[in-house]
């Protein structure tokens, strides 16, 4: 019998919290309902935006 064992519950923690961190954030500074939907989408990817200026950064 095998057992599932999960070995990167820390790092979804981080990526939850920063998931509602964003989502507040985006949707306190929308300006519409739309704009809200929007922010909500940019919340879900957020590590995407992170990783990408953080590699323009280091000029990759």
């Amino acid at each position: 019998m095998a057992k599932n064992v999960q070995t990167n519950a820390a790092s979804n923690a981080v990526y939850g919290l920063g998931l509602i961190g964003a989502a507040i954030y985006f949707i306190s500074h929308a300006t519409s309902f739309w704009m809200g939907v929007l922010g909500f989408l940019k919340a879900i990817v957020w590590p995407a935006f992170l990783v990408y200026e953080a590699m323009k950064k280091m000029g990759m």
